[in-house]
């Protein structure tokens, strides 16, 4: 399994570590004293789907556990299993600007002076520091630039993990929240008008001929494929992993689905990670 332990200052972005670790698809806990890692491993290993990454957030919101990470770090290491350690900090200036604006205490500051907090923190932070095999200043950093980074370091090259969510859906029965795109098929002739078609819907290869035969339908999936092709770099870019795609008919049965279904199709042969849903049918 490969571990990541993930710690470092208070208001250095540990948070938006955590998601963006979820996101890639690393088995996530947050706050974990370090006396159980070794429990929680063998418990995860002991699973029928044991999970290929892990990341455990420890930090000084512990209290006294906190002290145990070294004789944790120890005692995994002596178990053979590799483990990494990310390190996240900041200067004092942002740190204290970051309590500021979200209106917080430091957790060391004992409802004190948050400076003082953060001074005792970064002495008994340390020596982990020393050991991390990475330490990424977040300082100057926004969430997206923090979550580009951790995916630059931490994700096999190889893998993608960007997933476009398709879904078909009847504007009779409203527009998916959820939906991040809408289409809207209404502009292609609806099968609903043809005796042989009406009954089906658009799981059926017949109807979706009648679909794709026009011109402006094949035309608009080029268009789409392009525009999604050109799109998703950047929306990786800036941390979003999930682009959800609603294509919309009157009932949701005939145009919507059989355009969702030709779309993932043309979307998985270039390698992309889908998922399909008719909403209304």
């Amino acid at each position: 399994m490969d571990i990541t332990i993930v710690t470092g200052m208070s208001g250095a972005g540990k948070s938006c570590a955590f998601n963006c670790f979820e996101d890639l698809g690393y088995y996530c806990i947050d706050n974990l004293p370090p006396a159980l890692i070794g429990n929680v491993l063998e418990l995860l290993e002991q699973g029928k789907r044991a999970p290929e990454r892990a990341v455990f957030v420890i930090d000084i919101r512990g209290g006294a556990f906190f002290d145990d990470l070294k004789n944790g770090l120890s005692a995994l290491r002596k178990t053979g299993r590799p483990y990494r350690i990310l390190f996240l900090d900041a200067s004092d200036e942002v740190l204290l600007r970051r309590f500021s604006e979200t209106r917080r205490s430091h957790p060391l500051s004992g409802g004190g002076a948050n400076r003082a907090g953060i001074e005792l923190e970064r002495k008994r932070l340390l020596d982990i520091k020393r050991a991390a095999d990475v330490v990424i200043d977040t300082s100057r950093m926004k969430t997206a630039a923090l979550s580009e980074e951790i995916k630059k370091l931490f994700l096999p090259r190889s893998e993608n993990v960007f997933r476009i969510n398709i879904m078909s859906f009847g504007y009779k029965f409203g527009v998916p929240a959820e939906a991040d795109m809408v289409f809207d098929m209404r502009f292609i002739p609806n099968p609903f008008y043809v005796p042989s078609l009406k009954e089906l819907s658009g799981n059926s290869k017949r109807v979706r001929d009648y679909v794709m035969k026009n011109e402006v339908s094949r035309m608009f999936l080029d268009d789409i494929l392009r525009l999604i092709g050109e799109l998703t770099p950047h929306f990786s870019k800036e941390g979003k992993y999930r682009l959800n795609l609603a294509f919309g008919c009157t009932g949701g049965r005939h145009r919507s689905v059989a355009m969702a279904i030709v779309f993932n199709e043309a979307l998985a042969e270039t390698g992309c990670r889908t998922t399909l849903l008719h909403r209304d049918l």
